[in-house]
């Protein structure tokens, strides 16, 4: 990872920050910046040329939130905000999306994002799609981790379908060697599961089989967020070396 490391990340909603990767980026001595996209005038069209110019990010994480990427009527930068992406994508920069966005990623580039069957909230199992290409980035074969999606992206077209679960065949995606794109949310630490129970005023939409109580995530026990963690540097890791190739 080269030193000075420019970081910019996309916010979508006020109680989902940064997660787990925050501290690791800053071990590594990277410059952090955001868009707070929440905090954007309601009565002033965003102009894309207030994003940050494409050439000074380094590394772009896209963090989830409680919109659909396909609503754009009532979130008006989101169109811009996929405007952004197209243009950074298509210089072969390094990005990571997370829930949203990864949905945003998929969608940007002509990739579908529908509802999902069932609503998946809480810790669920996720492995590894069977017959990857060996370069493609590593997963376990199995692992757990946090889950908080109603909706799900289709692979867009070119990237390789990296995980899947029975309850949402889509869990991860790759394009080429700099994308990586997450249903699930691997940055989650017990910091910001409490940021998501005290702000994420969706939670009552939930419900099913699939969807853990609001009690049973304040008892999530510390060495459940550790392996989602892990995966998050990893990927941070993977696409800036490929890049870097």
């Amino acid at each position: 990872m080269k030193s000075h490391l420019k970081v910019h990340y996309f916010q979508h909603i006020a109680g989902e920050g940064f997660g787990s990767c925050y501290q690791f980026l800053k071990q590594h001595h990277a410059k952090i910046s955001a868009t707070e996209f929440f905090a954007l005038p309601v009565d002033r069209p965003l102009d894309i040329e207030a994003l940050p110019h494409v050439e000074d990010v380094d590394l772009l994480i896209i963090m989830g939130g409680t919109m659909s990427v396909n609503d754009e009527a009532n979130y008006p930068w989101l169109k811009v905000e996929k405007r952004w992406l197209r243009r950074y994508l298509s210089m072969g920069k390094p990005a990571i999306g997370l829930c949203l966005g990864g949905q945003l990623i998929a969608n940007a580039l002509g990739a579908a994002v529908r509802r999902n069957e069932k609503q998946e909230l809480g810790w669920t199992g996720v492995r590894k799609v069977n017959h990857v290409p060996e370069a493609c980035f590593e997963l376990p074969a199995q692992f757990n981790v946090m889950q908080w999606h109603s909706e799900t992206f289709e692979i867009p077209k070119g990237a390789i379908h990296l995980a899947e679960n029975d309850v949402c065949r889509n869990q991860m995606y790759q394009i080429g060697k700099n994308v990586l794109g997450f249903q699930f949310h691997p940055e989650i630490t017990p910091e910001t599961l409490k940021l998501f129970l005290e702000n994420d005023e969706e939670l009552i939409n939930f419900s099913g089989e699939y969807v853990q109580s609001e009690q049973q995530l304040k008892k999530s026990p510390k060495t459940n967020f550790i392996q989602g963690n892990q995966i998050l540097n990893q990927a941070i890791e993977y696409v800036l070396q490929k890049t870097a190739c």
